[in-house]
C-alpha cells in the first residue's frame, strides 16, 4: 500500500446542514478537528461510502471510489463493502460472544479468507497491538481500552487502504485514554496506508496526526502540519484549541508598531510582522501565561494594558485559566495561589498587561 494518497471533494446534505470540503491526505494519519456538529462525522461517512455524496468524488491509491460526475456505479458510489475501509467508532462495537481472536479474524473472513489463515491474521494483529496473550477472552473480560485496541487489530486485520477512525478515544477514561492513545500512535506508524481520524482533542490530534485539518461550519478553516498550526492559527477555535489568545486588526505604522484591533483597541508590537505592510490584516497570538493580572492600574513596563472583568475561571490541575472580557476578549493562565490572593471570581474587575514582546504577529 506504500504510495497511497486520499482525494476527495465532498458536498454531502444531511438535513438542514451541508458539509462542503475538499480533502486531500497523504499516507500517513491526518487529523479533523472541529467543534461538535461541524461535519466531522459526516466526512468519514461519505468517505466510507455509508452517506452519499451530493456532490464530488473520493479516490484512494488513484482508484475512484465514488464521482457524481461519472457515470454508472461510481456515480452513486460503490457500496461500503466494495471499499478497501476499515473503521473503528468510539465504541469498540465488538462481537460480546465472540473471544478477542474471532472478533478480529471475522475482518478477513467477511471478505472471503478461510478460517484458519484468517485466525493467523488475527493472532498476528493482536500481538502488534499487544494483547497476544488475550486473544482467548471475550470483550467483557478486558478493560476498555483493549476492547478499542482490538477493534483497532480487526480494523487492520483486512489490510484497508483506508482507515477511519471517528474520536477513537472519546469514551476511555483519561488514564486509560493516555495509554491507549500511546499504543494507537504506536501501531499507526506501521500501518502505509491512508488514516483519517476525528477528534476534538488536541492532545490526541498533536500526538497521532502528521497533517490537521479544522473544519468549521461544514467548511475547512485551516490547514497544515502540528506545528504549522499551533505557530499560526487562523481562526478563534483553532487557537483556543492550541491554547492561545488569537486577535486580530490592521497594521498602523509608526514606532512602536500598532495593531488596531476589530474592537478599536490599540496592541502594541514590538516589530512589525514580516511581509507587512500599513492597512494589512494581520492577527497576533498570546500565550495566556503572557498575561499578567492586577487588582488595580499597575505601574508596569507592560505597553499593553486594558481593565477587564472575569467572565468564568477554569482549573486544572495546580493552574487555573481566567477568561476576561470587556474592551477585549482574553485569557490568562495563573496559579492557583494568584486566583487566591487576587480574588479572582466570576464578575471581578481585574488589569490584564501583555508585553509587546510577548505577542506573536504574522499575516492574515
Amino acid at each position: 500500500m506504500s504510495g497511497q494518497a486520499l482525494s476527495a471533494e465532498l458536498t454531502i446534505d444531511r438535513g438542514g446542514f451541508r458539509l462542503r470540503i475538499d480533502l486531500e491526505a497523504p499516507a500517513g494519519v491526518t487529523a479533523l478537528l472541529g467543534p461538535n456538529g461541524s461535519g466531522k462525522s459526516t466526512a468519514l461517512l461519505g468517505l466510507a461510502g455509508l452517506h452519499p455524496l451530493t456532490s464530488g468524488h473520493v479516490r484512494v491509491g488513484g482508484t475512484t471510489w465514488a464521482d457524481t460526475r461519472g457515470a454508472g456505479p461510481l456515480r452513486r458510489g460503490l457500496a461500503p463493502e466494495a471499499r478497501s475501509v476499515g473503521m473503528v467508532l468510539a465504541e469498540p462495537m465488538l462481537f460480546p460472544h465472540l473471544s478477542l481472536l474471532d472478533n478480529v479474524a471475522f475482518g478477513p473472513r467477511s471478505r472471503g479468507m478461510r478460517r484458519a489463515p484468517a485466525r493467523e491474521r488475527a493472532r498476528s494483529e493482536l500481538d502488534r497491538v499487544g494483547l497476544g496473550d488475550l486473544r482467548g477472552r471475550r470483550p467483557s473480560q478486558v478493560s476498555s481500552g483493549q476492547a478499542q485496541r482490538a477493534a483497532l487489530a480487526r480494523a487492520l486485520a483486512t489490510d484497508p487502504a483506508l482507515l477511519l477512525l471517528d474520536e477513537p478515544l472519546s469514551a476511555l477514561d483519561p488514564q486509560t485514554r493516555s495509554r491507549t492513545r500511546a499504543d494507537l500512535a504506536a501501531r499507526l506508524r506501521d500501518y502505509p496506508g491512508v488514516t483519517v481520524v476525528t477528534t476534538h482533542d488536541p492532545l490526541d490530534a498533536l500526538t497521532l496526526a502528521d497533517q490537521l485539518v479544522f473544519v468549521e461550519d461544514g467548511r475547512v478553516a485551516q490547514v497544515g502540519s502540528p506545528g504549522e498550526v499551533v505557530a499560526r492559527p487562523r481562526t478563534a477555535y483553532v487557537a483556543s484549541l492550541v491554547g492561545l489568545n488569537l486577535l486580530a486588526g490592521v497594521l498602523e505604522t509608526g514606532e512602536p508598531p500598532v495593531l488596531r484591533l476589530e474592537g478599536g483597541e490599540p496592541l502594541v508590537l514590538a516589530e512589525p510582522p514580516a511581509g507587512a505592510r500599513r492597512g494589512d490584516r494581520v492577527w497576533a497570538t498570546v500565550n495566556p501565561e503572557a498575561v499578567s493580572l492586577f487588582t488595580g492600574r499597575p505601574d508596569t513596563s507592560a505597553r499593553n494594558l486594558w481593565p477587564l472583568e472575569v467572565e468564568s475561571v477554569t482549573v486544572t490541575g495546580q493552574r487555573a485559566r481566567v477568561h476576561l472580557g470587556g474592551v477585549l476578549p482574553l485569557v490568562a493562565e495563573v496559579t492557583l495561589g494568584a486566583v487566591a490572593a487576587l480574588g479572582i471570581t466570576r464578575g471581578r474587575q481585574l488589569w490584564a498587561a501583555v508585553k509587546a514582546t510577548e505577542i506573536h504577529a504574522y499575516p492574515a
